[in-house]
This record gives C-alpha cells, sequence and structure tokens, in this order.
C-alpha cells in the first residue's frame, strides 16, 4: 500500500462499496441456505472488514509511531480518517437534500 492517507481513505471506501454491492446481489438469491450459513458468513465478513480497514488506517501510521516518529504518525492516522470522512458526509447531505425536494 502507498504511503499517502488519501489513498488509504480511498480504498476503504472502495471496500465498503464492494462489500455493499455483493451484500445487496447475495440479497436477491433464493434463502434455503441451513441456519447456521448466515451467522457464520456475517461473523466473518466482520472479522474480515475489522481487518482489512485496521490495516488501511493503522498499520502505517502505528509503524510510524514505533519508528518515534510520533508526529508524522498521528498526522497520516487522522488525514486518513479525515479523507475517509468526506466520502459518506458527501453522501448524507446529497440524501437529505434528495430527501427534501
Amino acid at each position: 500500500m502507498t504511503k499517502n492517507p488519501l489513498a488509504h481513505a480511498l480504498a476503504a471506501n472502495v471496500y465498503i462499496v464492494l462489500v455493499v454491492v455483493i451484500m445487496n446481489a447475495t440479497a436477491t438469491i433464493e434463502h434455503d441456505a441451513p441456519m447456521l450459513v448466515m451467522p457464520i458468513l456475517f461473523i466473518s465478513l466482520f472479522t474480515l472488514s475489522a481487518a482489512v480497514m485496521g490495516y488501511l488506517f493503522g498499520y502505517y501510521p502505528l509503524a510510524l509511531f514505533l519508528e518515534g516518529k510520533k508526529k508524522e504518525g498521528v498526522s497520516f492516522f487522522l488525514k486518513t480518517v479525515g479523507y475517509f470522512a468526506i466520502v459518506p458526509f458527501v453522501i448524507a447531505i446529497t440524501y437529505l437534500v434528495s430527501a427534501r425536494l
């Protein structure tokens, strides 16, 4: 992964979009799966998402922090979170504006 907080934030947003697309695609499939399958898939996806987001948001900032570059590590983390927050903010504003029309 690159050392660019914007790239990390975009990768996190792309991952979320992919998960939502896959979830929507599978929602139309017949649900003849045994009762155990859905909880196993849900917990597995939750765990995978925690690992992916932990890597995208935490790995590089933590590595910088542990190398003694504390300001750079904190700055990278905050920039990543800030860039990431732009997408849900824009989606929420767009939704609210379109819902009032």
